[in-house]
């Protein structure tokens, strides 16, 4: 497009670009497509995707750590609330692809690490004690089960 649109309104660029797609689809001739930005837009849109699926798998597992850090804290039914919620979004947005691309092991330490920097005196698992599709059935006793029943590590700091 000759003007600076997709830089400036991608939400109007998006609406415009769906529009002429919708047109070149039906068989009409358009030239006036973004085709390079459409592409990227399309390639961003999966990375997107697999990105907040492992956001929500991570703040899930730091809620869990949360619970085991502090099982008798007053914000415990929130914290429960907060994993169902992230649980539920992750599996309402996982698709077969991402399993080959989520490292579970890799959310799971970086849960870890973050956890015991505030939880210095807590014991975890230094290997995620769960499967990702465990994680993704969102069965809450059975994950907080599992967790406690994990062989634990001392926080080395």
């Amino acid at each position: 497009m000759p003007d600076d649109l997709y830089e400036r309104d991608i939400l109007i660029w998006a609406e415009q670009q769906s529009a002429l797609l919708r047109r070149v689809a039906n068989g009409e001739r358009v030239n006036m497509v973004d085709w390079p930005h459409v592409i990227e837009e399309i390639a961003d849109l999966g990375n997107s995707e697999l990105n907040a699926v492992r956001s929500l798998l991570l703040q899930a597992i730091l809620h869990l750590f949360k619970l085991a850090a502090s099982p008798d804290d007053l914000a415990r039914e929130h914290w429960l609330t907060e994993i169902d919620a992230f649980l539920g979004s992750a599996q309402q947005r996982f698709t077969p692809s991402m399993r080959q691309r989520i490292d579970l092991d890799a959310v799971y330490a970086n849960a870890r690490t973050r956890t015991l920097r505030r939880y210095r005196d807590l014991s975890l698992p230094t290997q995620c004690p769960w499967s990702l599709d465990a994680l993704l059935e969102g069965d809450l006793d059975s994950l907080l089960t599992t967790l406690a029943d994990s062989p634990s590590q001392p926080n080395p700091a």
